[in-house]
């Protein structure tokens, strides 16, 4: 791997802040990363930012295949050429934005599940992460790199600041564990945090709301105005209810019309889903 420095200079390029770049500078980090990743032989890879293929090139000596997405075109030409360097041919350069990009549509050509890999740039980390929610059927894990001060969100637990609507949203359909952390030093231009690897690894067999699509809604509206509490910030939201109503959902949920949203567990935000369901079909 040679040194996002040189490469840069070498082709007269500089990182470009509004897409996020920052680059991975010790091989010893990103092999480590890569070997973390549970990835196989038979394995497909969505890599998501390539950047100048500090995880591609590791990975790609692993896995069968790698889609490697990357926006920045002046970037890719440089990619290339790595890749030629060492000698890689089964990694498919996609120039795209990923929120534009089918994933499930990878999964189908390889007619199994694909892992996920890929250093986010914070301006669009809880975007692909909603997305990734909602391709699930078609990965099997995903490794991802994060702000510190995201992934501790991601992996908050009720009760505290950092515990969120992407906090439920995402423990309600994987297991998340930390994989590593990354010092900023690790990377050039260095960033102003630290950052954190996290396994996102999606359930094959969950505890179901009644709609999935509705209990999304209403972990959105229960953080839509978090200091209030409950009854007031259901009342208050889209779903145009009135205090009673409010009131009688989360008291046959078994739950405290008085408490906040970031005290309720995943299984109580399902029960409150579900009891909210149930007194819109009968108004």
């Amino acid at each position: 791997m040679t040194s996002p420095r040189v490469l840069l200079a070498a082709w007269r390029m500089h990182a470009k802040k509004q897409l996020g770049q920052h680059f991975l500078e010790n091989p010893a980090t990103s092999e480590m990363i890569v070997s973390r990743c549970r990835v196989l032989p038979e394995d497909i890879v969505l890599e998501i930012g390539a950047g100048l293929g500090a995880l591609t090139i590791p990975v790609a000596r692993i896995a069968k295949k790698v889609y490697a997405v990357e926006k920045d075109r002046q970037i890719i030409a440089l990619l290339k050429t790595e890749l030629i360097t060492n000698n890689l041919l089964n990694v498919v350069i996609i120039e795209s934005d990923i929120l534009r990009v089918s994933i499930e549509k990878f999964a189908e050509e390889a007619n199994r599940k694909i892992i996920v890999l890929g250093n986010l740039p914070y301006n669009i980390s809880s975007q692909v992460l909603i997305k990734l929610i909602k391709a699930r059927s078609a990965v099997s894990h995903a490794v991802l790199m994060f702000q510190k001060e995201l992934a501790q969100r991601i992996t908050a637990h009720p009760g505290g600041k950092e515990y969120g609507r992407l906090t439920v949203m995402l423990n309600y359909c994987a297991d998340i564990k930390k994989v590593a952390d990354v010092k900023a030093s690790q990377f050039f231009p260095r960033p102003k945090v630290d950052s954190e690897v996290l396994e996102i690894t999606f359930k094959d067999s969950l505890k179901y709301s009644d709609d999935e699509e509705f209990l999304h809604r209403v972990i959105k509206a229960a953080f839509g105005q978090r200091r209030k509490n409950l009854k007031n910030a259901l009342a208050g939201s889209d779903f145009h209810i009135s205090n009673e109503t409010s009131i009688h959902a989360l008291q046959n949920a078994g739950i405290d019309p008085t408490r906040r949203a970031e005290t309720l567990t995943v299984e109580e935000f399902i029960r409150l889903s579900n009891s909210l369901k149930a007194e819109d079909q009968s108004n």
